[in-house]
């Protein structure tokens, strides 16, 4: 199986007015060397865990498939409760990798739900279309103290127990860490668990039974994943910049935020990566998105990551994109080969008509939405927005486990190269222990006092 691509022409000053010289990226040979060898270092350790998980699971991959085939035969939905990397990355694998009406399918065994959210109203809408007699719940968190995840955790539970009193346990699993309240609970009331390693923080957390266990009971070979992200860790292991895309796309993606391009653009032309899209919005603005660097300096550093979807937003965005400010960085995900195809045939609405739209008479509607995207990088590329494509062969567990290991490792990179730590997220821990002392949590009064005191003035409201 052949390597995803990173073309990154539309980068480089040869091709786009304030891209990267030649003589620029060879004066940063000796610095993204270190990077990497800082990489090496460290890799493994720590919340850098993720990194050996496309070598360190066999026995986990094997229990989790086993699991697996059991619940096929049992429930007929599969619904997640996990916010973040928890929901993302089994989102945007089961879209990639699966059917895109999937749960209309007549041929479909379990049907997946995935609830990142508490709007009381989308709970009520999952209970509609979903019986818990026949639905498996996995509840994801690593904490066990998601409020979120908890929440919703408790509201399913309550309903199973009053159901099914005997066997409601059958009915939940839990994917959460080694320890926590929510492991204590799960082994209290004998809830299957899978583990979540120690050193795996919740975005780099698709290739551990976060994301494993999910895709396993949709059908989709989680052992390719993890072959796919084994491919990319080996093709991005080199010192040489020239030879390492996750190395030179950092560096780039560093320096082009540094020059002040601080939107980073993912758009994916094809509808099976959309959501990859919305998995690399968390991974690239929670770990880059830093007040301080690693020696204490006030850094406010990160770019904002964007959302697009080629070719429907050519007609909401580009406008902006090609004319608007120049401090953006778009990448492109595209796909070589689809599995299905549709020839465009002479059909003129009417002998008036028959000239129009005959220069697409015989194509077909992979090869425009190629066009279309070349189009689209080169209209960028002329307006001087830096654009790189990132092209998979194929859509398969293989290729979707090298696009996520690469964009991982990329991330990281990126951070080590700005001396920021990409794996905490202090800004989401304000956010979380503020809630729980609105909530009442205990331990939380004198927090809870201070965001009363700060309650909006009436004068400011109207």
């Amino acid at each position: 199986m052949p390597n995803i691509r990173l073309d990154y022409s539309n980068m480089m000053n040869s091709r786009t007015k304030g891209g990267f010289y030649e003589a620029f990226l060879d004066a940063q040979t000796g610095r993204a060397a270190q990077a990497m060898r800082t990489w090496r270092e460290i890799r493994g350790q720590g919340m850098a865990g993720w990194a050996e998980l496309p070598y360190n699971q066999d026995v986990v991959v094997g229990e989790i498939e086993q699991y697996a085939a059991d619940v096929r035969g049992r429930f007929n939905a599969l619904v997640v409760f996990g916010i973040g990397g928890s929901s993302l990355g089994p989102l945007a694998v089961h879209q990639a990798l699966n059917h895109l009406h999937y749960n209309e399918l007549a041929s479909t065994k379990v049907r997946f739900y995935v609830e990142d959210n508490i709007d009381p109203e989308r709970m009520a809408a999952l209970l509609d279309v979903i019986d818990p007699e026949t639905t498996l719940f996995n509840v994801v968190s690593k904490s066990g103290e998601t409020p979120e995840t908890l929440s919703q955790f408790m509201i399913i539970r309550d309903i199973l127990r009053r159901r099914m009193p005997e066997t409601h346990q059958e009915h939940i699993v839990c994917t959460c860490g080694e320890k926590g309240s929510l492991a204590d609970c799960a082994r209290a009331a004998g809830y299957r668990m899978f583990i979540i390693p120690e050193g795996v923080g919740g975005r780099f957390s698709q290739l551990c039974p976060v994301g494993l266990l999910p895709a396993a009971i949709c059908g989709i070979d989680i052992r390719e994943l993890l072959r796919g992200a084994a491919r990319a860790d080996a093709w991005c292991l080199g010192e040489d910049l020239r030879q390492n895309p996750a190395l030179l796309a950092a560096l780039m993606q560093t320096e082009a935020t540094r020059q002040g391009r601080t939107v980073s653009v993912m758009m994916p032309y094809a509808d099976r990566l959309r959501m990859t899209a919305d998995w690399y919005a968390q991974l690239w603005a929670e770990s880059l998105g830093k007040l301080h660097d690693n020696n204490g300096k006030t850094v406010r550093t990160g770019q904002t990551p964007v959302k697009a979807l080629g070719v429907t937003d050519q007609h909401s965005l580009l406008q902006l994109y090609v004319e608007g400010p120049l401090d953006k960085v778009i990448i492109f995900l595209t796909v070589e080969e689809h599995s299905a195809e549709f020839e465009i045939p002479h059909n003129p609405c009417s002998a008036e008509t028959e000239e129009t739209g005959s220069y697409l008479v015989g194509h077909t509607l992979g090869g425009l939405l190629k066009a279309e995207c070349r189009a689209t990088a080169y209209a960028l590329a002329q307006s001087g927005q830096l654009n790189m494509t990132v092209t998979l062969p194929v859509l398969s567990a293989f290729t979707m486990g090298q696009l996520l290991y690469f964009f991982e490792l990329q991330t990281a990179l990126a951070g080590i190269l700005q001396n920021i730590d990409p794996f905490n997220q202090p800004g989401v821990e304000q956010s979380k222990r503020a809630t729980f002392a609105l909530l009442g949590r205990p331990g939380y009064d004198g927090l809870r006092q201070e965001i009363l005191s700060t309650q909006d003035d009436e004068k400011y409201i109207i």
